[in-house]
């Protein structure tokens, strides 16, 4: 059994504080296209979303707050860990709601845990599978003084990376005007 999670809990300051989920591309807000990307590839899927969760309710999806505030993105992986777990999935696959061009093949590639994606030398951190059992783990860095770097956390778990060649980076995060404007001209 497989799981995800849409990281779509992001303030999205940089685009004056839109919500990023709900951007429109190509007709359609960017949740959907990750959706349609990451259905095939999963059997479960949540959104990590602060706030009001009925903005998602037409999803269908469980929507699921974070258990510590202040502790960005990774506090969204720690409940979308605690999740799976529930469901009886031995890995998460997390993907932030801002990547609209993820790889069909993602959690084939990533696959077995623990691993994060890399393309053109640059790691995305939060296109990552990670083992449930890293949920210990991560509670307790969380739960100490920290930055709470991502990329600390998949040091942690001694993550690989996993390269994905391409002609265009199938990671572009959309955290700007300008990048939702190029994202639109490759859509």
């Amino acid at each position: 059994m497989n799981a995800a999670l849409i990281l779509a809990g992001g303030q999205g300051t940089r685009l004056g504080g839109a919500d990023k989920a709900f951007l429109p591309l190509g007709g359609q807000p960017l949740i959907a296209h990750v959706l349609a990307r990451l259905a095939p590839q999963v059997t479960h899927i949540a959104i990590s979303a602060n706030g009001d969760a009925a903005r998602f309710a037409a999803f269908g999806l469980p929507v699921l707050a974070d258990a510590q505030t202040g502790r960005g993105p990774l506090a969204g992986v720690a409940a979308g860990l605690a999740w799976a777990a529930t469901l009886g999935a031995t890995a998460l696959l997390t993907v932030p709601v801002d990547t609209p061009f993820i790889p069909h093949d993602l959690l084939t590639r990533l696959h077995p845990a623990p691993n994060a994606a890399v393309y053109a030398g640059r790691q995305h951190h939060l296109v990552a599978l990670w083992p449930v059992g890293f949920l210990p783990v991560l509670q307790r860095f969380l739960a100490a003084p920290g930055a709470y770097r991502v990329r600390d956390a998949l040091a942690l778990c001694r993550a690989g990376q996993v390269a994905f060649p391409a002609p265009a980076d199938p990671f572009m995060n959309l955290n700007t005007p300008d990048d939702l404007a190029a994202a639109r001209r490759l859509f």
